[in-house]
């Protein structure tokens, strides 16, 4: 192998294991997530079941665990939110990976001299750029839903 070509297939395997990586910290992160609405909805059950339950009880402290649960919808509303990035970000690490392979097997077509090329590799090598083009608009789509979002929320 020439060292410019050592080098791309280097940097492949770093990317490669970068997105690994990302996807396993946000594995990691929808799993700690799906716990916290456990013990959300939880606290909730049984703040609903005080406010329901207990007639006789204090104004004050109706009030406080009625300020309790507002509290737990915001941070439930919260984790939607942070869930819904999340999800985003799984999508957009599927498209970079396939991106990436599409990308591959492009090159391998590219590489080819043209006088060797069949027209199935020909007919191939169109197809794959068609659905390189078709990966990078979904990308897209998902940048301009981020952003839509972020905009939404500010």
């Amino acid at each position: 192998y020439p060292t410019w070509k050592r080098t791309l297939t280097r940097r492949a395997r770093e990317a490669q294991m970068k997105r690994f990586c990302k996807a396993q910290a946000i594995q990691r992160r929808l799993e700690e997530i799906e716990v916290t609405f456990r013990e959300l909805e939880q606290q909730g059950i049984k703040l609903e079941k005080l406010l329901r339950d207990e007639d006789g009880t204090l104004a004050d402290q109706k009030t406080q665990w009625m300020n309790q649960l507002l509290y737990l919808v915001q941070k439930k509303n919260s984790l939607m939110s942070e869930e819904s990035d999340l999800m985003i970000a799984v999508q957009e690490l599927k498209l970079e990976e396939q991106q990436w392979q599409l990308d591959q097997t492009l090159r391998c077509y590219m590489n080819k001299e043209e006088s060797l090329k069949t027209p199935e590799d020909r007919v191939a090598e169109q197809q794959i750029l068609v659905q390189l083009l078709e990966v990078v608009n979904q990308r897209n789509v998902l940048i301009h839903v981020q952003e839509e979002k972020r905009l939404s929320e500010l």
